[in-house]
């Protein structure tokens, strides 16, 4: 299958959702108010926020709320010098994370390429502080590339994440023109070396999006990429444009489609995968991970 040179109009059935019972949801947007903390549910305009905040849960995005990095299928906003990051918030994402009583935590951020170390040290701050009010909590982050610098790597994997999930996104063929100031190279690299310096220790994970032109088996040529830098968790889900200013959806992939790439990226050797329409990296996060050990 190739990707459609003309985007097409409307939705198909199953990239359309009801919204849940209203749950815990207030509670949890209450609490992200009262500690002016950012989640990439809300700045991502992600499809499953209201479900996630109804169970209780949130991935926090740390560093900002401005991104220096401009993707074209993202709705942060992007600023080449955002704000300095908050000195108290690795402290207000760990009060959180205890009064929303979560096991496992996720931890993503903006990408800073103004700072010296892309924000890894504060990424550092931020684990040892959820780790001091949970340590019984399994620990996600969902890190930028910090450029490659393999030092900012090990800052992150030395405070003691449990998960170092980072995305490559989309195929090498289409990084020009949907991650025009990523690299497809780099970003495998930061995946090997996390894997590399921390070993079993740590479990590496990385996703991607369909939808954006590539062809089936760009996607399964990624997941042979990605195992070969020993990466052991996928999650493969489809785009969906924020706005009709970002990247438009240039096909629909059936969930037959989704469900043959999980069968793929099973034999292939991936410990954990979720790969569905609604799947993002951190959705159902905690439940992928326990995947890894069924």
């Amino acid at each position: 299958m190739t990707g459609n040179t003309q985007p097409p109009k409307r939705l198909p059935p199953w990239l359309k959702r009801r919204l849940p019972a209203r749950g815990a949801a207030g509670e949890v947007r209450r609490l992200l108010s009262d500690l002016h903390l950012a989640t990439v549910c809300d700045g991502a305009h992600c499809p499953n926020i209201s479900e996630c905040y109804a169970r209780g849960t949130a991935t926090f995005l740390i560093l900002g709320r401005k991104c220096t990095r401009s993707c074209g299928f993202c709705a942060i906003p992007t600023d080449e010098r955002p704000a300095p990051p908050r000195e108290d918030e690795p402290q207000a994402v760990a009060q959180a994370a205890r009064r929303m009583g979560l096991r496992h935590v996720v931890i993503t951020s903006v990408t800073r390429d103004d700072l010296a170390d892309g924000g890894a040290e504060h990424f550092a701050k931020t684990i040892r502080a959820v780790r001091s009010e949970l340590p019984e909590a399994v620990i996600e982050v969902l890190t930028p590339d910090f450029q490659g610098r393999h030092d900012a790597i090990d800052t992150v994997l030395a405070a003691g994440c449990d998960v170092f999930n980072h995305n490559v996104e989309t195929v090498p063929r289409l990084y020009a023109e949907v991650r025009p100031q990523a690299d497809y190279a780099r970003s495998l690299d930061v995946l090997k070396h996390a894997k590399a310096g921390a070993g079993r220790k740590v479990h590496t994970k990385s996703g991607l999006m369909v939808g954006l032109g590539e062809t089936d088996d760009e996607v399964t040529q990624v997941m042979r990429d990605l195992r070969s830098v020993g990466c052991d968790m996928l999650t493969i889900g489809h785009y969906l444009a924020p706005s009709a200013d970002h990247a438009p959806v240039r096909r629909f992939v059936e969930p037959r489609q989704f469900d043959a790439w999980q069968v793929q990226a099973e034999a292939m050797g991936f410990v954990s995968v979720a790969a569905g329409p609604f799947v993002r990296s951190s959705y159902n996060a905690e439940q992928v991970y326990q995947k890894r050990s069924s």
